[in-house]
């Protein structure tokens, strides 16, 4: 009956029993792969900084009737190397530069001319052209500032975790969180997206939200270890597989609930509305939301029971199991007709059977 169930209502109603663990060496090489090629992109060609990171001139404008590219040949006409142009709201428009390689004089020369470009396209008097300037100090602080909040972050994360549950479960939702670092940092290097200060706080977003997804699967790994794996007939992969499927709708539909909005912000308000201050922020949730919903179910759960497995108790209840003939693989729905030590009872019928009749059990029913 069961195998007649879609994937989807096996999900839902608690029949699925994927092998997550089994299968950790396909992950950690999808993984693997993705992170090499970030890394290699970001050796050769390194991060696109924002203004705010590396320094520069800006100037902003309002312009109902121009285009982010007329603005773009405006500004590079006017002497701004590599000009990039950001639309603010619906009508105004910031184009910046990095004039930091020129003399001040050179630069104020340039500055001038993109005003007077600017104003000239957008319809209005150059007074009316705002300009503003980031030196590189303000963007290495920027920078400094960002590294220190991710450190604390982690060490926040360390503790708790191996306070609330193990040093193992910590140093798997650790590891897991620096791959959703990592993926972010590659994608961001390959595709050449832009890193300003609200892509730093979108990761610092992503990396709280993986951990929660993660604490969520170790809190049904830790229920179960005083359950279901004190009958003996699991080994400890087999119950985290079991946790992970116990926790694997919810996962889905908390990773759908969080993607959903944030990707038709940025679909709709970026590029259809052109709203592109929402791009940084946008982009980055995206990217690491899809990370971290990867990263805390196939790998810091599999990598948790890499690092358990290895402890002797756990490596001889796992010859135990595989001396035996039949090996019990639990589903969420025969998980819940465990009681608390692991051991089966009955499931309470629907609604109460009856006696069979004496015809059908072949006798006559006596006259009185």
């Amino acid at each position: 009956m069961s195998a007649e169930i879609g994937p989807f209502r096996r999900l839902y109603r608690g029949l699925t029993a994927y092998d997550f663990v089994g299968r950790r060496r396909t992950w950690f090489l999808a993984s693997t792969i993705v992170i090499v090629a970030g890394l290699a992109s970001l050796g050769l060609r390194g991060f696109n900084l924002g203004i705010d990171f590396r320094g520069g001139s800006s100037w902003e404008v309002l312009a109902p009737h121009s285009s982010i590219s007329a603005m773009a040949s405006a500004a590079q006409a006017a002497g701004a190397p590599q000009p990039v142009v950001e639309k603010l709201g619906s009508d105004t428009y910031q184009v910046s530069s990095d004039l930091n390689s020129f003399s001040t004089h050179r630069q104020a020369q340039i500055e001038n001319r993109v005003v007077s470009a600017m104003a000239h396209l957008a319809g209005v008097s150059e007074n009316q052209v705002s300009t503003s300037t980031v030196g590189p100090t303000w963007g290495g602080q920027i920078t400094q500032r960002a590294l220190e909040a991710m450190l604390v972050f982690f060490l926040a994360v360390v503790a708790y975790i191996s306070v609330r549950f193990e040093p193992k479960m910590a140093l798997a939702a650790f590891i897991a969180m620096i791959h959703d670092l990592l993926v972010t940092v590659g994608v961001y290097s390959l595709f050449g997206f832009q890193i300003t200060p609200d892509t730093v706080i979108a990761v610092l977003t992503i990396l709280g939200y993986s951990l929660y997804d993660t604490v969520v699967v170790f809190d049904r790994v830790r229920d179960n270890t005083q359950t279901v794996l004190k009958s003996g007939n699991l080994t400890y992969s087999d119950m985290v597989n079991l946790s992970m499927n116990q926790t694997l709708a919810r996962s889905i539909n908390t990773s759908l609930v969080a993607i959903l909005p944030v990707l038709s912000v940025l679909v709709v308000g970026a590029y259809i509305l052109g709203a592109t201050t929402l791009q940084d922020y946008g982009l980055a949730l995206v990217v690491g939301l899809i990370s971290g919903a990867y990263s805390s179910i196939f790998i810091a759960s599999p990598l948790l029971a890499v690092l358990k497995e290895r402890e002797s108790r756990y490596r001889d209840l796992a010859s135990r199991v595989a001396s035996r003939v039949e090996r019990t693989v639990l589903t969420p729905a025969t998980a819940a007709l465990l009681s608390t030590d692991g051991s089966s009872r009955p499931a309470s019928p629907s609604r109460p059977t009856r006696q069979p009749s004496l015809q059908a059990r072949g006798r006559k029913p006596k006259r009185r």
